[in-house]
């Protein structure tokens, strides 16, 4: 067994209906003055209003910040950073997908006014202490709940991340509720994405460990166990949740075993074609499980015994072969485009592609097999 370490969110509630703890939880950390940090879409739908409101008859003041997007830029967060500051804030709350959450988790340091945000990026810059902070996923996807990471854009196209201990939150609060109105394509989406991290998890070349196994398989049977019902019945609440948590647990493997090859040629169609993250990383999945089988055909086949397939798949699935093949038919299950050409990516560009995807070194380094440029743009072309 490899020396190692684990980090993860001091505290998870996992209730549907968690939502009306905020104002108790709010209290237990201290906080009077509460700045909710989240983005237009979630505040139309009510839910962002309905946590002010809540928290304000609790006796707990409330100011939202509702202007973050995707990949939010700098310049986001320090607007951010300054409502908060400006309104007497002394606690965050992150309420929304990835992009709000890690908004937030920057949010609750830089209120403390110790440290600038360029002086933060990269791995443990962050000296000071922060807010108490809670963070409330909508989605069942990116783990950034219980991940210490924070990816900013800080150009047209370039984004650098923020990795430290302090942007674990006091509180992840998962509550299923939340994500009865996601469209079907976002639900697959991200669902996906959460398998993603945990398949890239059990994987990791560096850093696997006990608790990041444990971790990625049981997360891998809630996810495979419940897609396609939250997918193809939106409604299905006790499937919801139970994608919510399966999500969270995939996402509290790959902070502590990190993502590899699937991730890194993700990122590239999401920075040239603005290709959702889940739906990137789906794409690519299969032909990155083909290649590196070499080099993990046994973690994979374990991988695809915790997997529960559809009634479409008549046999337990083994191997890794069935673990890509899986992948494939869930594409078409969850009614989500299958190649890059149906994206209408021009074929010219892969060479673009897979020469940005060598530039993910801290990625690539943690995948079982060694990757070089002729592979990832066979694995684009096999995607195509």
């Amino acid at each position: 067994m490899n020396t190692f370490q684990f980090d993860t969110s001091k505290r998870i509630v996992n209730e549907v209906g968690g939502l009306r703890h905020c104002p108790n939880l709010c209290k237990e950390l201290g906080v009077k003055h509460v700045i909710i940090v989240s983005d237009k879409g979630l505040r139309q739908l009510g839910m962002v209003d309905e946590l002010a409101h809540c928290l304000q008859n609790a006796g707990v003041s409330a100011t939202v910040f509702d202007k973050t997007v995707a990949d939010p830029p700098d310049s986001i967060v320090l607007e951010a950073s300054a409502a908060a500051i400006e309104s007497g804030a002394d606690g965050v709350i992150g309420i929304g997908g990835g992009s709000s959450m890690d908004c937030a988790k920057l949010v609750s340091v830089l209120v403390k006014q110790q440290q600038s945000l360029s002086q933060m990026f990269g791995l443990n810059q962050i000296t000071g202490t922060r807010a108490p902070l809670i963070l409330i996923p909508t989605t069942a996807g990116t783990g950034s709940e219980v991940t210490p990471i924070s990816i900013v854009t800080t150009g047209e196209t370039t984004k650098a991340g923020i990795v430290s201990h302090h942007l674990l939150p006091d509180v992840a609060l998962l509550d299923a509720s939340l994500t009865l109105d996601l469209p079907a394509h976002i639900t697959a989406a991200t669902g996906i994405d959460a398998m993603v991290h945990a398949i890239e998890a059990y994987t990791s070349k560096i850093k696997k460990n006990p608790y990041s196994d444990m971790l990625a398989k049981q997360a891998l049977l809630l996810l495979s166990s419940n897609i396609e019902k939250a997918v193809t019945t939106g409604k299905d609440l006790p499937a919801r949740q139970q994608m919510m948590f399966g999500a969270c647990l995939a996402g509290q493997a790959f902070a502590n075993a990190p993502v590899g090859g699937v991730h890194a040629l993700a990122y590239p169609l999401g920075g040239h074609f603005h290709i959702p993250h889940g739906l990137s990383n789906a794409l690519v999945l299969p032909h990155v499980l083909r290649f590196n089988a070499s080099h993990a055909a046994s973690m994979y086949g374990e991988l695809a015994a915790q997997i529960k397939p559809s009634a479409s798949v008549s046999n337990p699935l083994s191997t890794s072969e069935d673990l890509a093949q899986y992948f494939e038919e869930l594409l078409k299950i969850c009614g989500l485009p299958t190649s890059l050409k149906a994206l209408q990516i021009p074929k010219k560009d892969l060479t673009v592609l897979a020469q940005d995807a060598m530039l993910q070194e801290r990625l690539l380094v943690n995948n079982p097999k060694h990757m070089h440029f002729d592979d990832a743009l066979n694995i684009y072309e096999q995607a195509y």
